[in-house]
């Protein structure tokens, strides 16, 4: 019998994000204490830019934004946001939606299987994802299982079970 395998990744809906900052736009440009404030938020290439006219009310306008994502299923440990700058006379936030997992922390989850996992699963850096494979495909769902239980600083999700 050939070995079961399911691959680790790090990927992030970009529809399911646009969708969210199109609900964050939404909500910015009718709440009351947004008006006359300039504020907005929106894509910048491949980045998001927050803006408005007090460091509050744009860390309000990223607090919205989070809480999209949220409803929308998407990890917050995707969404990498910088601090508030002056810029002229409006602060701005610039945030990014990190994609795939480094080859750093592909180790790190590499480690926490082989140390903590069930023996005989093997786990191997692909790129930007980790294939794990084993005989046993109660092993493989004991490794999710665990893998769920810790808390690493990327999301995580797992694909081509089979």
């Amino acid at each position: 019998m050939a070995d079961s395998s399911f691959d680790i990744v790090s990927k992030v809906e970009r529809q399911e994000v646009d969708n969210a900052l199109n609900q964050a736009a939404k909500e910015i440009s009718q709440r009351y204490d947004f008006k006359g404030t300039d504020a907005s938020i929106s894509w910048s290439g491949e980045k998001i830019l927050m803006q408005a006219n007090g460091e509050e009310r744009v860390k309000a306008i990223l607090d919205i934004f989070e809480t999209k994502l949220i409803k929308r299923g998407i990890s917050l440990k995707s969404l990498d946001a910088g601090e508030p700058q002056l810029s002229g006379k409006e602060y701005k936030i610039s945030a990014s939606i990190e994609e795939g997992i480094s080859q750093e922390n592909a180790k790190k989850v590499a480690k926490v299987i082989r140390d903590e996992g069930p023996k005989g699963v093997k786990a191997q850096v692909q790129g930007d994802e980790l294939r794990v494979s084993s005989k046993s495909r109660d092993d493989l769902q004991a490794v999710q299982a665990l893998l769920k239980g810790k808390d690493f600083d990327f999301a995580i999700q797992f694909v081509n079970y089979r």
